[in-house]
């Protein structure tokens, strides 16, 4: 019997003990960040859910402030989701199965001179140069775009801007996109690295990390930047529709501080930081390939140094669409550029 009430009793200290043990746990457990829950000490998050036009390290600013916490700290929990092309995520934007928009600017431009009544608006420009590279089926030491005529070039979309700044680079080197050179416009965006190692085209327009990929296998060279060549461009933007704008200023805000906040860290680091800061969000390349892909657009100028969209920019744009023949319109910058929020985020 006292055999018997001894061991009930050292169950019980053993039971007691994990108890306590669980309410520490419990109480240890409250004070860290739970991303699924979207909740962080001291406050909820609002969820936001971002599409982009596509996974490339041309943005690295926004995966920085992915990966370092900064939207958190601003108070979203941030879903991304990848459109595959800047009408897929304008549809996505219009459809409202996302909240803002990363693409393009002139897509903003197409709906809004196409009759949409609740159109999108620009808030913040990432990029400030082109993001892709002409890449040669062979090296070619001392590259000049006269050396495209008569050849194969594997293209964008008709209207995308990399098809239009391809030209536009065309037309100031005094060539004819339609009657000196082929443009095959024919191929899914993301699917001409893989025609092109398939022998399709004698040259083809890459963003990265393909570019770097066609020269690792020895398919392509780089011959020349479109970022370096085009100049200046207002490339790439963040836009939500004007009605989600007006209904949530305070949430446009906090999204464009923390994009501020990566904007801030790629222009105070090495190419080596912002890759290792970066590497999470492409888990299939290499440290190595994504340092030698940064470093890349680290030394032409790719980002800017702040979320401005300027007017001289918008003003541009509008141009190279005239050019391309896609614009039947001008639009008045104020309408389709909204720069409070980029102001504040620089304060």
């Amino acid at each position: 019997m006292l055999k018997h009430t001894s061991f009930s009793l050292a169950h019980k200290v053993i039971a007691l003990s994990l108890c306590l043990l669980f309410l520490l746990s419990c109480i240890a457990g409250c004070g860290k960040t739970d991303k699924a829950a979207g909740i962080t000490p001291g406050k909820n998050l609002t969820k936001v859910t971002l599409n982009e036009v596509a996974h490339s390290i041309f943005y690295a600013p926004m995966y920085v402030a992915i990966e370092e916490g900064y939207f958190e700290e601003e108070g979203i929990d941030l879903t991304l989701v990848t459109g595959f092309g800047a009408d897929k995520t304008m549809t996505a934007v219009l459809t409202d199965e996302a909240d803002i928009g990363f693409m393009g600017s002139e897509s903003t431009i197409y709906t809004y001179i196409g009759g949409t009544q609740d159109y999108v608006v620009n808030f913040a420009q990432l990029t400030q140069r082109a993001g892709n590279f002409l890449v040669s089926r062979q090296p070619i030491d001392n590259f000049s775009w006269e050396m495209l005529k008569g050849k194969n070039v594997l293209g964008g979309r008709a209207g995308g801007m990399p098809e239009m700044v391809f030209e536009y680079i065309l037309k100031k080197n005094n060539i004819d996109p339609k009657a000196d050179l082929s443009i095959d416009q024919s191929i899914d965006f993301g699917s001409t690295a893989a025609a092109f190692s398939g022998g399709q085209g004698d040259f083809t327009i890459e963003f990265e990390p393909h570019a770097t990929s066609l020269e690792t296998k020895g398919d392509g060279y780089v011959v020349a930047s479109l970022g370096e060549d085009s100049g200046y461009v207002p490339y790439t933007a963040f836009s939500a529709k004007k009605s989600y704008i007006d209904a949530n200023p305070q949430i446009i805000q906090s999204f464009t501080n923390a994009l501020q906040k990566g904007m801030d860290y790629v222009n105070n680091h090495k190419p080596e930081e912002i890759a290792k800061a970066m590497a999470p969000q492409f888990e299939e390349t290499d440290l190595d390939t994504i340092t030698t892909i940064v470093t890349r657009y680290y030394e032409q100028d790719t980002w800017k140094d702040n979320l401005i969209f300027e007017e001289d920019s918008f003003i541009l744009l509008q141009n190279i669409l005239d050019e391309a023949g896609e614009l039947s319109e001008r639009v008045p910058y104020e309408t389709l550029v909204n720069t409070q929020f980029a102001r504040e985020a620089v304060k």
